[in-house]
């Protein structure tokens, strides 16, 4: 939908200003204010095994905070045709990655919360995870590619942007999963990988949203279709 459009409907602004909120929310909230806040506030200089873990340190409140401003953004978020089937449930998803959190794991001393393990609870938080950036992907290679009508140059630019963070969120997801699956735990904790690949897939989760919302490959006129 084209900036012109958006000015004859109110509709569409606050649609954009959503997509908008969403990617900046992906992109630099969730992680940086992780990293920012326990380095500030925290005096923890350690990066911790994944974004998860961050539950667990002085900035575990931000972190379900924006987690479920997340997920009430995707939820309240309606796009067209069945958009808000998928994006509601990468919203549940979202808060199910808030609600049920890891095992705390950590060994450098930033944690100021301990909970006992629990296992079953472990399995929700991770199969959610899974599915939140699953659902993200799928968002950004089936349904933002979409078009209505005359498909734009600045579309076909917008296009190829969904389909690479699309591919790249699968990529990211997948190589946790792979290490995991075997059993090479020790590179992804000793590398913080699992926190720097989480953090490549909420990059490009943000980047999608952002080019939805037309911040970047905007229409030039109204012909367009995001």
């Amino acid at each position: 939908m084209s900036q012109n459009n958006s000015k004859k409907d109110p509709r569409l602004i606050s649609y954009n200003t959503l997509r908008i909120t969403i990617g900046w929310l992906g992109i630099l909230l969730l992680p940086l204010a992780m990293i920012a806040g326990n380095f500030l506030f925290g005096q923890c200089h350690f990066l911790q095994d994944s974004n998860s873990h961050y539950y667990y340190t002085i900035t575990g409140n931000l972190f379900t905070g924006i987690l479920c401003a997340v997920a009430l953004f995707l939820i309240a978020y309606k796009g067209f045709d069945n958009d808000h089937i998928f994006t509601s449930l990468a919203g549940l998803f979202a808060l199910g990655v808030a609600m049920f959190p890891t095992n705390d794991t950590s060994t450098d001393g930033c944690a100021i919360v301990h909970l006992p393990p629990n296992e079953l609870q472990n399995i929700v938080h991770y199969s959610s995870a899974a599915l939140f950036f699953i659902t993200l992907a799928y968002i950004s290679l089936f349904l933002f590619t979409k078009s209505k009508g005359y498909k734009t140059k600045q579309k076909e630019k917008r296009n190829k942007v969904y389909v690479v963070c699309g591919a790249v969120i699968l990529i990211a997801i997948t190589s946790i999963a792979l290490f995991t699956l075997f059993g090479k735990d020790d590179i992804l904790d000793n590398y913080n990988l699992t926190f720097w690949l989480e953090w490549v897939a909420l990059i490009a989760f943000g980047l999608s949203w952002l080019v939805k919302g037309e911040l970047i490959l905007e229409d030039k006129h109204p012909k367009g279709n995001s």
